[in-house]
């Protein structure tokens, strides 16, 4: 790839449950993979990590770096090979990798063990890695099947990244015991969200009534406001259900007795079978109708074109009936452009999601399309960012081209990071126009594309934006990529406020 930056983004292990695998150089090719190397810890993502090493030490070698030590504190796992231990520290890195939460693990590898032999007959032989899984306590099932049946209604699912290899256990839960439930971003797809009981639409409502909320293979952390009011029912009791026994407790001192410590398939299976014949009342009225009235909202809002540029709503309102939900991974990345992304393209299937994760991190998008690719040839991979996320990450449209691995590239371009400058509103006598936030007015992506060996074409008019998504369809057919270049209104000038600035 062309940025080794985004090399480490590439999500193998999470769409493949299988470890990837990432050779950097050592030195700055370490400090570079580092990114990657956290978000796959924060995500829960199995990477394992190679890179050569000097073999002086303290002498001021080629790109000399303690790159075992570097990493020790971060990883699960972190060791040099010799040709006496090859065998073992690979074995255990590939096992950490994946054992109880999955992560990333680091060898090093020296410039003189290239050189070296090691003995065919000595190296045991090559076996698949067997990851146990495990089961919660009977007694602590039990305890959370009585506080269930105890409420009727007002209990509430919540699905998390971390339960998406187990979407038929969970989607047959919700089916026989009609539970409303919530998806967090990249748990979207475990149980369709075209299903009747999915409160995504109604969130805030549906956080302020719950009172007994059961958390499969998600964080209670900023993405789930921490469990804490004033977002959740202050009286609300948190069931966490995950391997990771990190996660059981966190942010939930009230209710941390009630967590269950075990594979996320294997409990469910447990709980379904331990609630017997208890039956929810499903959604309440007042859920019914922030459904529907911020289903008719949205509805509206892709129906308005206010100006003469485009508007997110409107396009994706008219991408959608041309994608394909089954046979389309779409990645989305950037600030408007993915939060909007997240509401306008649901999906009915695991794995089919991908966007910024845990870490909200910027510049992933490439890497995470050319692995959805890799592991999905038969997919199409829609890739939709903002302009500013493309910049991180644009040169690997060469990547892709050269590859073979043909992408649909989406540049929602709006001139800046949430919103571009109006043009007015800054003086054109002024020395510098532009605050630090805004990017080049209507900056020609496309032509970036077409010099990269893809396809590119400009979009003003829905009328482009039908034409050419079809045009980049056939192109994908034949193993090319396609970029469109949408140029969208700045947006409201207002100023940029972050989650982490709100108070609790």
């Amino acid at each position: 790839m062309n940025n080794l930056r985004v090399t480490q983004h590439l999500r193998m292990g999470y769409l493949t449950g299988k470890p990837g695998v990432l050779l950097v150089v050592g030195g700055p090719g370490i400090i570079h993979a580092l990114a990657g190397i956290y978000n796959s810890m924060s995500n829960k993502w199995p990477l394992l990590v190679l890179a050569g090493s000097s073999e002086a030490q303290h002498r001021g070698g080629f790109q000399e770096l303690d790159q075992v030590s570097l990493l020790k504190p971060y990883v699960k796992f972190s060791g040099q090979l010799n040709s006496s231990n090859i065998d073992v520290l690979t074995y255990d890195a590939l096992r950490l990798v994946q054992y109880t939460t999955a992560g990333a693990t680091y060898l090093d590898i020296p410039g003189n063990l290239i050189g070296s032999t090691v003995k065919k007959d000595s190296l045991p032989p090559v076996k698949n890695i067997y990851v146990p899984k495990s089961s919660p306590d009977p007694s602590a099932v039990q305890e959370v099947t009585d506080l269930i049946r105890k409420n009727p209604e007002n209990v509430l699912v919540v699905v998390g990244k971390g339960a998406v290899h187990a979407s038929q256990e969970i989607r047959q839960f919700v089916d026989r015991f009609q539970l409303p439930f919530l998806p967090t971003p990249m748990g979207k797809g475990v149980v369709p969200d075209s299903h009747p009981l999915n409160v995504s639409s109604a969130r805030s409502r549906a956080l302020q009534e719950a009172k007994v909320v059961l958390v499969l293979g998600a964080r209670l952390n900023w993405i789930l406001h921490f469990a804490s009011a004033p977002k959740w029912n202050p009286d609300a009791l948190f069931i966490q259900v995950d391997s990771d026994t990190t996660t059981l407790g966190h942010n939930n001192f009230k209710s941390q007795h009630l967590s269950l410590w075990g594979d996320i398939g294997l409990t469910v299976r447990l709980i379904t079978a331990s609630l017997g014949d208890y039956h929810s009342q499903g959604l309440s009225p007042s859920l019914q109708s922030n459904i529907a009235r911020n289903a008719a909202k949205l509805k509206s809002q892709e129906s308005q074109q206010v100006s003469s540029r485009l508007n997110y709503n409107v396009v994706y309102a008219h991408l959608r009936p041309l994608i394909n939900d089954e046979s389309t991974i779409i990645v989305s990345e950037g600030a408007n452009t993915m939060d909007k992304a997240r509401v306008s393209f649901p999906t009915d299937y695991p794995l089919q999601r991908l966007d910024a994760g845990t870490n909200a991190t910027m510049g992933v998008g490439m890497g995470y399309a050319l692995a959805a690719k890799v592991s999905n040839p038969d997919k199409t991979v829609l890739v939709i960012q903002g302009d500013s996320a493309f910049g991180f990450s644009a040169m690997d449209i060469e990547t892709a081209t050269r590859s073979g691995l043909a992408l649909i590239v989406i540049v929602m371009n709006n001139g800046g990071i949430y919103h571009g400058q109006n043009p007015t509103s800054s003086p054109s006598s002024s020395p510098s126009p532009l605050p630090s936030t805004a990017l080049t007015e209507e900056c020609r992506y496309d032509l970036v594309a077409k010099g990269l060996g893809a396809h590119g074409y400009l979009v003003q008019t829905l009328n482009d934006l039908r034409e050419s998504f079809v045009k980049a369809q056939e192109h994908a057919k034949k193993g090319q990529s396609t970029l469109l270049n949408v140029v969208l209104e700045p947006g409201e000038q207002k100023k940029i406020s972050f989650g982490w600035q709100v108070r609790l």
